[in-house]
């Protein structure tokens, strides 16, 4: 084992299944699974048994437990998540949605910004268990107190949309002082629902944070292509910002003109929808373009598998993307190819 995982060739860039999915299952069993799928490793989700971040911040043998079982199955890990908190620190309103997702510690009585200052609270643990991990990558959401008005009708007034921002600056501030104290980044996923979700709501974000080098993203195409934002161009443009890279898909069907982007609050899976999430690979992301961008900006780091497919297994749908990701990951030239023409001889 190197200091984050297994030996792998030179330059290569390990290849992760990102636990939330599966965390209705132990942490042994999603490592003895990815490990005989050959997965390098895991993004271990701070959700169901796989990571107390409250216990392993204060607990060294129970955070030992959790690395041995990696190292039992071969695995590394290179970055942790804290999606479903991260989402609690700036949401307005916090209600039966949150009490579902953040656990009863965070959850509490209830209240509002008892929860948030909880959620906030647990953000900061989970960097330092990063640290204790080894782990320099906490991929996370930010929630948001504005996403509610993204109609913008009934109107919303500009006031409204600056508070928001400065609401999410005066709240994740004291969460990163901690990020940087401890070294560690934190990775937001661009997502519907939280403070960036898009383009230029992502420049406002990194303006909003002061443009912290230990405030990036999490590049993920399958939000971005439903909303008709460029996930290749998102590579260029926030090049010295992807901190990790999360590999899902979206299949686009507009249905005869019916199906908006905004889903028709139709389940997943219904065929009525005119996008959907799926499995990698099977979607519309154009993913070689996609590993060429990254090629092109030096990412080096974990290309992490998340599945979210209403109409295919998960174990399927994992098993394939793994061989799909490597397939992609192809090692760069040593020259330029048409450097050979500056050695040819003149010729008879």
């Amino acid at each position: 084992m190197t200091e984050h995982g297994p030996a792998r060739a030179a330059g290569d860039r390990p290849v992760t299944l990102f636990t939330g999915q599966w965390a209705d299952l132990p942490l042994e069993e999603v490592a003895a699974f990815a490990a005989d799928c050959g997965y390098d490793g895991l993004e271990i989700a701070v959700s169901g048994e796989h990571l107390d971040a409250w216990r392993a911040a204060e607990d060294d043998d129970y955070l030992r437990s959790r690395r041995e079982i990696l190292d039992r199955h071969g695995l590394g890990v290179w970055a942790i998540s804290n999606h479903l908190k991260g989402q609690a620190v700036c949401d307005d309103p916090i209600d039966f949605r949150h009490q579902a997702i953040v656990g009863p510690r965070v959850w509490g009585d209830g209240d509002p910004e008892g929860v948030r200052q909880r959620a906030a609270e647990e953000l900061k643990l989970t960097a330092i268990v990063a640290r204790k991990l080894g782990v320099d990558t906490v991929v996370g959401f930010t929630g948001s107190s504005i996403w509610p008005f993204v109609a913008m009708f009934p109107p919303v007034p500009a006031e409204r949309i600056d508070a928001g921002y400065e609401d999410f600056s005066r709240r994740w501030g004291p969460i990163m002082d901690v990020f940087d104290s401890e070294g560690v980044r934190f990775a937001l996923e661009v997502h519907p629902s939280e403070i960036a979700y898009d383009y230029w709501t992502t420049v406002r974000t990194l303006d909003a944070i002061g443009h912290r080098p230990s405030f990036g993203l999490n590049w993920d195409p399958s939000h971005m292509l439903w909303q008709q934002v460029d996930p290749v161009g998102f590579i260029i443009d926030f090049a010295d910002r992807i901190y990790h890279v999360d590999c899902k898909d979206t299949r686009l069907r507009p249905r005869n003109g019916r199906a908006g982007v905004l889903g028709s609050h139709l389940p997943w899976g219904d065929p009525r929808r005119g996008w959907d999430f799926v499995s990698t690979g099977h979607g519309d992301c154009p993913w070689e373009d996609a590993f060429r961008a990254l090629n092109s900006i030096g990412y080096q780091g974990p290309i992490s598998v998340e599945w979210e497919d209403a109409g295919m297994d998960r174990r399927r749908g994992a098993r394939e993307a793994v061989q799909r990701v490597r397939s992609w990951l192809w090692p760069k030239p040593e020259a330029s190819f048409d450097a050979a023409f500056s050695h040819q001889g003149d010729g008879a």
